[in-house]
């Protein structure tokens, strides 16, 4: 595992009304303060990223269909430098994705209906300086192939 990556595996609590889960409590070691909360969207075999940031660390939870999620660490003296984490998560496998400053991440749907990620930074967003570094989807700089893995 990615050093500073935390996996946590969340609790559908259903009843005949349908179902409750939390995504994320101050009360939790992998909380460290609140930014802001949004909800991304990607369509069936797209992905979108690769991206990192400096400052904030994402909480990433796939709140509608399945999601690939794809981690990349190239931080400079990171004992997990070159790593590659792969994760899946949605409705199939609910948890909740901690992803430090500095490790490059995306994520593809991998479903046949659109995909709902909800992410919860610790810094709100900022329009005119966005702490948000971008490489393309398909590169060489990442050692990843995001093709799906047929066997």
């Amino acid at each position: 595992m990615i050093e500073g990556v935390v996996v946590r595996e969340l609790r559908m609590i259903p009843d005949e009304r349908g179902y409750l889960m939390e995504m994320l409590r101050s009360d939790w070691p992998e909380f460290e303060r609140f930014g802001q909360v949004y909800v991304t969207a990607v369509y069936p075999g797209v992905v979108k990223g690769w991206h990192y940031h400096k400052i904030q660390t994402d909480h990433f939870i796939c709140v509608s269909g399945m999601a690939k999620v794809v981690l990349y660490d190239d931080r400079e003296g990171s004992p997990t430098r070159g790593e590659v984490n792969e994760f899946f998560m949605g409705w199939q496998r609910p948890r909740l994705l901690k992803i430090p400053p500095g490790v490059l991440h995306g994520f593809k749907g991998i479903g046949e209906e659109m995909t709902l990620i909800v992410n919860i930074p610790t810094e709100v967003y900022n329009y005119e300086q966005p702490d948000e570094y971008r490489l393309p989807a398909h590169t060489d700089k990442v050692p990843y192939d995001w093709s799906r893995k047929d066997g």
